[in-house]
């Protein structure tokens, strides 16, 4: 069953693509037709492709492992923010620093910054310091908070990335190429779909059109979450059962050979009593006989 209708697309305004003259021609198997110089993007591919995005996303959600979200264009910023938030899935929504994949471990160093210094904050090292050497350390706070602090829980390359608007975030799409992380994308007729592994073709400059896709690719991850979520309590209860299962046959082991201990120290015949040495006659000495 396809995560949304043609209907709920049409009147988002999923099918809006960009001016004739800006199109790229790779896009050409997702563009039904043009109207106005404007491209118009086939929506039941636009399903199709959705769908195979969300399946592909759900397994990487059961799996346990994470997806990175980024959309630092104005329209998408709050909308990925929120349905991240929701999920529990790291995000980036200001601006993509170089590096941030491919040199993932310079990132986690100032992500360890940004944690050492709340740490000064509670012990109150920060009130040994000068006035201006707080402001100095409360901007480099406030800085690392708004470019990194929504992957702060982010502790190794994510599974998968997910883009809205690839000309805009071209550089994050580059670095999860180089890793071979696989890249999902919102794809607009101005944009090439083919270094993206799962595109969506869909209007990316809509705030509409990119609530309905965000809303159902966050339902599949949700679902992926929630089947994990439902086969760790199966494993937790099966495991359970398994343990007192084995307790009773161990004490029915142990029964079973104190039973037949009994039985063989019943049938074992009893020691018979050593017999008393008899005492040896005594023999008498014969007189010698007179000369």
């Amino acid at each position: 069953m396809p995560r949304t209708s043609f209907d709920e697309l049409l009147a988002a305004g999923v099918h809006f693509g960009h001016l004739k003259r800006k199109w790229n021609p790779s896009m050409a198997p997702f563009i039904f037709t043009e109207k106005k110089g404007i491209h118009v993007i086939d929506l039941n591919k636009t399903i199709v492709k959705l769908d195979e995005a969300c399946a592909a996303l759900k397994q990487i959600a059961k799996s346990g492992r994470k997806i990175l979200f980024v959309a630092t264009k104005k329209q998408a910023k709050d909308i990925v923010s929120e349905m991240s938030k929701e999920i529990d899935m790291p995000y980036i929504t200001e601006r993509w620093s170089g590096g941030m994949l491919t040199n993932f471990g310079t990132i986690r160093k100032s992500i360890k910054k940004m944690s050492k210094i709340d740490n000064m904050e509670n012990d109150g090292t920060m009130q040994t310091l000068s006035k201006r050497e707080r402001l100095q350390v409360a901007r480099q706070r406030a800085k690392l908070e708004r470019n990194l602090g929504s992957i702060a829980d982010l502790t190794r390359i994510p599974s998968a990335i997910f883009v809205v608007d690839v000309l805009n975030e071209k550089i994050a799409v580059s670095e999860a190429k180089k890793l071979g992380i696989p890249t999902f994308a919102m794809i607009d007729t101005n944009s090439d779909p083919t270094f993206i592994d799962f595109p969506i073709p869909g209007n990316d400059d809509a705030t509409k059109s990119i609530g309905i896709i965000m809303n159902a690719v966050g339902d599949a991850i949700k679902e992926g979450l929630e089947e994990r979520k439902n086969d760790r309590s199966k494993q937790q209860k099966q495991s359970k059962a398994k343990a007192p299962a084995k307790k009773t046959e161990e004490k029915s082991d142990e029964k079973k050979e104190v039973k037949a201990d009994s039985k063989e120290t019943k049938k074992a015949p009893k020691a018979e009593a050593p017999k008393k040495a008899e005492p040896k006659a005594e023999t008498k000495a014969e007189p010698k006989a007179d000369k």
